[in-house]
């Protein structure tokens, strides 16, 4: 049995300026980004933008979705990694997730190729 490579974050943990729009939106409205990522793994876009809200129990839930989305790209990691992740930098971690899935759409993309 032969195990496969697991894959890793295209960008960065501080690769936020590779998609400047983004940066921009999370760093000023990180509730909304939090939303969006929690949306294009099929959460509740509206529950999990207000959950941003509620001390600690934000840092589980975004800590939660980005479990969600390195399952679902095949990337490398755990649950202790993810919250040690978003307790250090957790504007930082919703960007790159937001990256990862491309969760802001064509909202991101147009206004990055301006």
């Amino acid at each position: 049995m032969k195990l496969s490579k697991m894959g890793e974050w295209s960008n960065g943990l501080f690769g936020c300026f590779s998609n400047c729009s983004t940066c921009i939106i999370g760093y000023f409205a990180p509730c909304y980004v939090h939303g969006k990522n929690a949306e294009s793994v099929g959460d509740d876009c509206v529950m999990c933008t207000l959950a941003f809200f509620i001390p600690l129990a934000n840092l589980w839930f975004i800590a939660q979705n980005r479990g969600k989305i390195r399952e679902a790209k095949g990337i490398e990691g755990g649950l202790v990694g993810d919250l040690m992740t978003v307790c250090c930098c957790g504007c930082c971690a919703v960007i790159q997730q937001s990256n990862e899935m491309n969760s802001m759409g064509s909202m991101g993309e147009s206004m990055a190729r301006e």
